[in-house]
């Protein structure tokens, strides 16, 4: 044993260090876990650890994790998005299950506390699913005694970063703090947010693999430490590096600006990927393709299989979680060789590379209409990714340059810049208003004026602005805007939650939804499907999709139909009709899904993919849920039920008359209909019916038929054949 993993043995017994080395492979501690430790990490100390990807920062908060639970705590890992948080679970229950510990993932339903997380010892969460939870009051969060914040650079984050600040916020005032453990491999002011956290902050430069970084100019590519290479001249920029990569045995990842942009570049590089594709890597990249064509029909995911056999593949959001997991085990077992990305992946899962590319360092605000430079933040996160340990001596990331001016703008505005401080988001009203009602209507920390305030100046914002005056002055309106809305009641000093606001917390969406459907219920006692369909699509929750050049023609066909069954006025102002014809395009959407649109046309319809899909009826479900459930507490009975019916006809994706048949497990919305034609139309059907009778329909076949027929008979989990679905919540803000 190392003298560096004696260095455990001051802290684990002799028998958790053997099967640290033993069954889990561990050789060596890196400098960044010599760091962690010396700086008390595995001693209860909070810690905000800045160092760089795949340095090991994941190792240091399995030992402290490890810590915790051998002296009788539990632990609550949080990260970002639900694709990292996938991949912490599994590699985290290798961990913990040798020596005995059970790991658990919870990642939606923001309506339960989800007491069953109270048997687990390592539970792995999202960002707003933790949020969530402690909104909920969770018993078991008693019991922690580590929190561990992944990438918790984020919490700078404009969208998101909220979120992270109020939660962290919250942790820092409960009367029993459990240690906090903050990681990130780029954070500008460590030492002004470890300060606000009231931890030690603890920087490691080393990387396993060095990284150069460089601008490729003119068929040449300058590196910051003085050097240069020439590469032969193939065409183009993304060539010339693609082939001087792969010629020496290497992996490229090359982010693109676009969704659009990534599917080009991926579609010429495939030129010089497929030159050095072995006969036995198409094989077996053909194998994974006969797979994904029986799960997916449309363009989207068609291009992609297209180029898989060629070595090289696009990644970005559009695509479905299946394509998306098989390109990154495809990459990782080095049998494609490039991977062209949208810089959504920079913050995702793990996928090294030996040269990473960025092609470009601006990016299209879709919501401003104007192209604008990407932050160094997010520039170093991309970088950071260059470097595969054990495959790589060393890694490169490479800007590209269009000018000599250019060259030198990207040395000095990103190679050789720092990254940006961290800046609370905590003061916009949009913020403010969903988080004030938070903390007053799900937490004791909150019960009057005075412990608003305090609880405002515990934020980063406040520990940032010092004067904290604007925003104990922006949340006293707030305040006065929520109880108008019914969520708050003031007396005084005092602040009370009604029952209403307390719904509204718990339900986690923004008070506004809240109030634009408590308007829509007094104005109606009843609505359509498409008028309940807008009425989601024009909420502060909702996700929207893209208005395209020619679509304005047939929209506004659909209006003039339609109009009489929406009950919104179509607005004058020339923007605010473009964000009305976006939410109408999106209501169109979730309409064609509810009445069994086949998912390949959606697609080509509404210029999306199967990903997006996803995600806008992920949050619709549940934004129709919320909205029933305050349509009930209100006492709005008939808009409660109409669109609870409507959340479970978005979340199958089908007709009311499906809804019987796909309560059942391994059964979507096309064996529903495939059943329903065939005469079974409802479980009563399905009881009398055999299992030979069953397994003849179409799409269903013995294995699922008899897994039908166990449901039916017994309450009891059972394995059920494969088909996609989109049942079941989950974090609906990737």
């Amino acid at each position: 044993m190392s003298a560096q993993l004696d260095l455990l043995l001051e802290y684990f017994p002799q028998s958790i260090v053997e099967t640290l080395v033993k069954r889990l492979g561990l050789t060596q501690l890196y400098p960044t876990q010599v760091e962690a430790i010396k700086s008390g990490v595995l001693d209860g100390q909070d810690i905000v650890l800045s160092a760089p990807t795949a340095s090991g920062k994941t190792l240091v908060a399995e030992l402290a994790m490890l810590k915790a639970l051998t002296k009788g705590g539990k632990a609550l890992y949080m990260a970002p998005l639900r694709a990292l948080a996938s991949e912490k679970y599994d590699e985290f229950s290798t961990f913990f299950g040798a020596f005995g510990y059970k790991t658990a993932i919870s990642t939606g339903d923001f309506d339960s506390d989800d007491p069953w997380l109270e048997k687990y010892d390592v539970i792995v969460t999202t960002n707003e699913k933790a949020d969530s939870l402690l909104r909920h009051k969770a018993k078991w969060f008693d019991r922690l005694t580590l929190i561990v914040a992944d990438e918790i650079h984020l919490l700078g984050s404009d969208r998101r970063g909220a979120t992270l600040e109020v939660f962290l916020t919250r942790v820092k005032l409960m009367p029993r703090k459990p240690q906090l453990l903050g990681l990130s491999a780029t954070i500008g002011n460590l030492e002004e947010l470890a300060e606000w956290l009231q931890a030690k902050p603890v920087r490691v430069d080393w990387r396993p693999v060095p990284l150069k970084e460089g601008v490729y100019y003119n068929g040449e590519v300058f590196y910051s430490d003085g050097s240069s290479v020439s590469l032969e001249d193939r065409g183009s920029p993304l060539y010339d590096l693609a082939h001087d990569t792969l010629r020496d045995e290497g992996q490229m990842l090359v982010f693109s600006p676009t969704r659009r942009s990534a599917v080009s570049d991926a579609k010429k590089l495939a030129a010089v990927t497929l030159k050095f594709m072995k006969p036995q890597e198409s094989r077996a990249v053909r194998d994974v393709i006969a797979k994904l064509k029986s799960i997916y029909a449309d363009k989207v995911t068609l291009e992609l299989l297209a180029l898989l056999p060629r070595g090289v593949a696009f990644h970005h959001a559009g695509l479905g979680s299946e394509a998306r997991s098989v390109v990154e085990k495809l990459f990782r077992d080095r049998l494609i060789k490039v991977v062209v990305a949208t810089p959504t992946l920079a913050a995702g899962v793990n996928l090294p590379a030996r040269r990473v590319v960025i092609t470009d360092y601006r990016r299209f605000n879709v919501e401003m209409g104007y192209y604008e430079k990407i932050p160094v933040m997010e520039y170093k996160q991309m970088a950071g990714r260059a470097g595969r340990p054990r495959y790589d001596e060393e890694g490169e990331a490479i800007l590209i340059a269009r000018s000599l001016q250019e060259l030198e703008f990207l040395f000095n505005e990103y190679i050789n810049a720092k990254p940006e401080r961290l800046q609370s988001q905590l003061s916009s009203e949009p913020i403010l208003r969903s988080h004030i009602l938070s903390i007053i209507a799900t937490s004791d920390q909150v019960r009057n004026i005075s412990q608003l305030e305090r609880f405002l100046t515990s934020s980063f914002y406040s520990h940032q602005n010092k004067d904290y005056f604007y925003i104990v002055e922006r949340a006293k309106l707030v305040l006065k805007r929520l109880a108008s809305a019914g969520f708050l009641e003031i007396n005084g000093e005092n602040i009370v939650p009604t029952q209403l606001g307390i719904r509204v917390a718990e339900l986690y969406i923004d008070p506004l939804t809240a109030v634009q459907g408590l308007e829509f219920f007094k104005a109606r006692e009843s609505a359509s499907a498409i008028a309940y369909l807008f009425l989601i699509s024009r909420t502060p929750d909702a996700q929207t999709v893209h208005v395209r050049r020619g679509d304005e023609e047939w929209l506004e066909e659909k209006l003039k139909a339609k109009a009489g069954e929406l009950g919104f006025e179509t607005p004058d102002d020339e923007v605010e009709y473009e964000f009305f014809l976006q939410q109408f395009k999106t209501a169109l959407l979730l309409e064609d899904w509810i009445n069994e649109v086949p998912e390949d046309v959606i697609v080509d319809r509404y210029d999306v993919g199967p990903g997006d899909i996803y995600s806008i009826t992920l949050t619709a479900q549940w934004i129709a849920f919320a909205l029933a459930e305050i349509a009930r507490l209100s006492g709005y009975s008939a808009h409660s039920v109409n669109l609870g019916v409507l959340s479970k006809r978005i979340e199958h994706g089908v007709k009311e008359e499906l809804l019987e048949l796909v309560s059942l497990k391994g059964i979507g919305r096309v064996r529903a209909r495939s059943l329903y034609s065939h005469g079974y139309r409802s479980l009563i059907d399905l009881v009398a019916a055999s299992e030979e009778q069953l397994a003849r329909v179409p799409g269903i076949g013995k294995a699922l038929a008899k897994a039908i027929k166990k449901q039916l008979s017994a309450d009891e989990e059972v394995e059920v054949p494969h088909e996609r679905t989109l049942s079941g919540l989950d974090l609906y803000l990737d």
